[in-house]
């Protein structure tokens, strides 16, 4: 399973890397990864106008896109579109961070997952 990890490189700008998640055969119930320890989960909605400029990730944390999508800019300008079913693990809590755009004017619902 692919997913994006977005952090904070030496030149204190954001990155995407995009990390593989082992998983291995559970046999009926299919394929499962490492147990990941978390420390909470918040249910999220943000609006069709949602905008939000340079800000960092408030703690380590796993982003599930459950609908709607969300267009993350990191500092070199490049973008990443996250929608329906991606997931995002959101470390850079340093540096200037990154910003995140709603797309097509739609609501999006998600869940964080904190690690910290």
């Amino acid at each position: 399973m692919i997913i994006t990890r977005l952090y904070t490189g030496s030149d204190n700008e954001s990155h995407f890397e995009d990390i593989e998640i082992e998983l291995s055969d559970a046999g009926d119930i299919g394929a499962l990864s490492q147990k990941v320890e978390a420390t909470g989960i918040i249910f999220r909605k943000t609006e069709p106008d949602y905008n939000y400029s340079w800000h960092n990730a408030p703690q380590r944390q796993y982003i599930i896109m459950l609908n709607g999508s969300v267009d993350v800019e990191i500092g070199d300008g490049t973008i990443r579109r996250f929608t329906t079913g991606n997931i995002l693990l959101a470390e850079d809590v340093t540096g200037r961070g990154h910003k995140s755009k709603a797309v097509n004017n739609e609501a999006r619902t998600s869940v964080f997952v904190t690690l910290d």
